[in-house]
């Protein structure tokens, strides 16, 4: 049975005793591409009984023998170097753009318009006008849509959510994170894409920093005013290509950010890929009135708490709790308590998150990012970017 949406019915699927399939087709093979792959892979067997069965149609890519190797490797039914016929594959229902950023808004738009529904990689795209064209073509044609903050998806920081939403830690006086890697420090580092505006549009900001943003939203609410520094260590590196040339990096190596929330708490931002022995270092913290919380997501099944009324002759300072057990978030999918699952877990959970929101009719909000929250996103970070040209105090405006 079909709803005329290229979906099998519910009610047949509950008859038959079987999920429905959804036809993913993906733009991108690397990073992104293998960990969506590994997700869509284990959705059947772990989100259990799962929503959608992910059906594999089409992985698309600029070199065809990389794409068509990724096609083999990966499982997918057929291989593109043209994600506008990908596109037009009838039995592609949901459109994931693991591109590059310079490759967002174009497959994107193209694709809601085309009825797809669109799940689409941070940062949504390189600037906060970038983004609004993409959010206002996915609510025109009255698609789902969202965007991968996959850290909303892990157990801890769900459960921290939940904690503060709760009203346990009371009211909330700071936010605070930092994600800091290593990985670009060398000065003979090539001048890939991630360091050319026109192709990035910014550099750890969007990278990395983008995603403590949305975690800040995600878990205290809307910023309403935003300070920024910024720094390019590393002005010229080697072209790549073999022929000597250098060029010249044009985003930010390093930024760090002051914000006032709407509920008056007071937050820090910083993020660096020039942290030596920092590989995935990203640390939140969160002081309320009632306790604090920290999270590590180098140990990111855990948390480390700590409760203002706990009697100091029983507990000194923070404990660290281990979010394993079956009551928290997701576990009731995965392994017997105390047994860890990993950061490609994030994905299984999002993919899950967003296919039940298709089949069901549900909103992706407030537990996924739509492109609204990768618009405000956005224009927080293009704020930030203003900030630091200026040396002033920036008013966060969004439009939508």
């Amino acid at each position: 049975m079909s709803d005329g949406g290229g979906f099998t019915s519910m009610a047949g699927a509950k008859a038959e005793g079987q999920a429905p399939e959804i036809g993913i087709g993906i733009l991108g093979y690397a990073f992104m591409g293998k960990a969506h792959s590994n997700a869509f892979k284990k959705i059947p067997y772990m989100m259990y009984p799962p929503a959608a069965i992910p059906r594999l149609v089409g992985i698309a890519g600029r070199n065809a023998d990389s794409v068509n190797e990724a096609a083999r490797r990966y499982g997918y039914e057929r291989a593109y170097t043209d994600w506008r016929e990908m596109v037009d594959n009838p039995d592609v229902q949901v459109f994931d753009n693991g591109g590059p950023n310079d490759a967002h808004a174009e497959p994107c738009i193209v694709a809601a318009q085309a009825g797809k529904h669109v799940f689409c990689e941070k940062p949504l795209a390189r600037t906060a006008e970038e983004a609004k064209t993409m959010l206002d073509a996915v609510e025109k044609a009255g698609v789902k849509h969202m965007v991968a903050y996959n850290y909303r998806f892990v157990p801890a920081i769900a459960q921290a959510r939940q904690l503060i939403q709760s009203g346990a830690l009371g009211r909330i006086f700071h936010f605070r994170g930092v994600y800091l890697q290593e990985w670009i420090i060398d000065p003979n580092f090539p001048k890939i894409w991630r360091l050319d505006k026109a192709q990035a549009g910014s550099g750890a900001l969007g990278d990395l920093g983008s995603h403590v943003i949305d975690l800040a939203r995600f878990l205290i609410g809307e910023p309403k005013k935003v300070m920024g520094m910024t720094q390019t260590f590393v002005k010229q590196r080697p072209l790549g290509d073999g022929s000597g040339a250098t060029g010249t990096v044009d985003v930010d190596d390093a930024f760090v950010s002051l914000l006032e929330f709407e509920n008056g708490a007071l937050g820090t931002i910083e993020a660096s890929r020039f942290c030596q022995g920092r590989k995935n270092h990203q640390i939140i913290e969160i002081n309320g009135e009632k306790g604090s919380i920290k999270f590590n997501l180098e140990r990111m099944n855990e948390l480390e708490v700590f409760w203002a009324d706990d009697k100091p002759e029983t507990t000194q300072g923070f404990r660290n709790v281990l979010v394993s057990e079956p009551y928290h978030p997701y576990w009731s999918n995965w392994w017997p308590q105390g047994h860890m699952i990993g950061w490609e877990h994030t994905f299984v959970h999002e993919f899950d998150h967003f296919f039940r929101a298709i089949v069901g009719n549900t909103a992706v909000d407030p537990i996924g990012a739509t492109f609204v929250d990768g618009y405000r996103n956005a224009v927080i970070c293009d704020a930030i970017v203003e900030s630091a040209q200026g040396g002033r105090m920036v008013d966060i405006r969004y439009d939508a």
